[in-house]
């Protein structure tokens, strides 16, 4: 289903007439994805300690980095 709304023709026409609304409208989803994340470390990462789940999360996200390489070159076409 998901699939079929994703090459209905309206959909993919939006995407050639309107490259900026297109791109727009990505980056509000990874906002709104982040936010979710973010919230679910607030509320399971010490949740009764903010400082506490804002290092941790801190330092996840620089493990993570750190194990990446600091490389973002698969996130480039």
């Amino acid at each position: 289903m998901l699939e079929q709304l994703k090459n209905h023709p309206k959909v993919v026409q939006f995407k050639q007439d309107n490259p900026t609304a297109n791109v727009i409208i990505v980056v509000i989803a990874i906002i709104a994805f982040w936010r979710g994340i973010w919230g679910l470390f607030d509320v399971v990462l010490f949740p009764n300690s903010p400082m506490l789940s804002y290092l941790s999360s801190i330092a996840i996200g620089g493990l993570v980095l750190y194990l990446d390489g600091f490389s973002l070159k698969d996130l480039k076409r």
